[in-house]
């Protein structure tokens, strides 16, 4: 009896050291979360001084006071004045940007991470809830191994493995390891707050570069395959611990919504459809808000939803209907209530829960339509003739 039991032990072992589990799901959450914190940045570009720079209400110094108290990382408290700013913003939009990608993907969950803290412990009342979200999985991306499918780091590594016995050859990774040690180095001596985040930076750094040396001069040996077994351990555990967060988001939302007498009585979706501050539709908010029946169908529903949820994983096809009824449930948030940006950070934490098939064949489709532009493009248009009118010359 106990060996069936140490067989299965094994297996699951086996199964969560040897490989990352869920490739496209990281990578979902990867592109999603990136490219939400990056529409959320380009949108605030012009109100960036008022939100979270010199200009804001909540000034320099009481952002100084509040950091001390509640010992919070932000780069922003380095120093007091426009170009260090501009500099910590310019840094998030860029790594937002090379996140989304793939490119240095290690490297850029870290920038990202840093950028996401820094701006959202300076002005902590700036935010909707997703920045809660955001807050989170940029310190979880941190340790995943997100980059296996759809980065410029996977295309990048196929490229190298395409010749066998030859060693790949990186000159872009090292500096950009020394280049990050180096502000690592500054950013240490500046730091005044939030140690225990550059304590995980350095680690980071120091086990990126471990990593590095193993993989060029010892490619096939025991250390290798430790640090291996070590990433895919961190990745999978990472990757349980973005769902279980997602699972807790809706459970404890889901069942303080059951207390409220609005949501026992079925009207609590009517009232923010009547706030001017959250209808940028209101012939549309009006339009919902005037069915009684809808606003009760609706109002139930999202309580259901949310409370059902945590439970159905184990039946995929129940999860699956209920996963697409809370993406649609946040696009319609997004649309009726103004809250692009929460929508967006919802939907992207709820795809780490989408199937692997539906991910794969998305991915194919999304191939096919790149290929399908590219022979377009590459098709050369076929040349006019010129006018009997017009002289013909050697070149036309």
């Amino acid at each position: 009896m106990t060996q069936p039991v140490e067989g299965k032990v094994a297996r699951t072992v086996q199964r969560f050291t040897s490989r990352a589990l869920g490739p496209y799901q990281s990578a979902v959450i990867r592109i999603g979360f990136a490219a939400t914190w990056l529409l959320f940045l380009l949108r605030e570009l012009p109100n960036r001084h008022e939100m979270y720079g010199p200009d804001g209400p909540w000034s320099w110094d009481m952002g100084r006071r509040l950091i001390s108290g509640n010992d919070a990382f932000t780069a922003l408290m380095w120093a007091n004045n426009t170009l260090w700013f501009e500099i910590v913003y310019g840094a998030a939009v860029l790594s937002s940007v090379l996140l989304m990608l793939g490119w240095r993907t290690r490297a850029m969950s870290v920038i990202f991470m840093i950028g996401v803290l820094s701006l959202q412990n300076r002005s902590i009342f700036m935010g909707d809830g997703g920045d809660n979200v955001i807050h989170l999985m940029a310190m979880y991306l941190v340790l995943t191994r997100c980059a296996q499918v759809w980065s410029l780091d996977a295309r990048r590594a196929a490229r190298a493995n395409a010749v066998p016995g030859v060693p790949p050859r990186d000159r872009v990774g090292p500096a950009l390891w020394l280049v990050l040690g180096c502000g690592l180095v500054v950013a240490t001596f500046l730091n005044q707050t939030g140690w225990l985040v550059l304590l995980v930076v350095w680690l980071l750094w120091v086990a990126q570069g471990l990593w590095w040396m193993v993989s060029r001069y010892a490619p096939n040996s025991e250390p290798r395959t430790l640090l291996d077994v070590l990433a895919n351990l961190t990745h999978n555990a990472a990757l349980v611990v973005i769902m279980a967060e997602v699972c807790l988001i809706y459970a404890t939302a889901g069942w303080y919504k059951i207390q409220g007498s609005r949501w026992q009585d079925g009207t609590a979706l009517y009232y923010p459809l009547k706030l001017d501050y959250f209808t940028p539709w209101p012939a549309l908010s009006d339009l919902l808000a005037s069915g009684g029946l809808m606003v009760m169908v609706l109002t139930y529903g999202t309580v259901l939803v949310q409370v059902a949820f945590p439970f159905t994983l184990f039946n995929r096809r129940v999860k699956n209907v209920l996963l697409v009824a809370m993406m649609l449930e946040h696009a319609g948030i997004a649309v009726l209530l103004g809250l692009p940006f929460f929508s967006l950070a919802m939907i992207a934490a709820d795809a780490v829960f989408l199937p692997t098939a539906f991910l794969v064949w998305l991915g194919g489709r999304a191939v096919r339509g790149r290929d399908r532009v590219r022979s377009k493009a590459d098709v050369v248009p076929e040349q006019r003739r010129g006018s009997q009118d017009q002289p013909r010359t050697l070149v036309g």
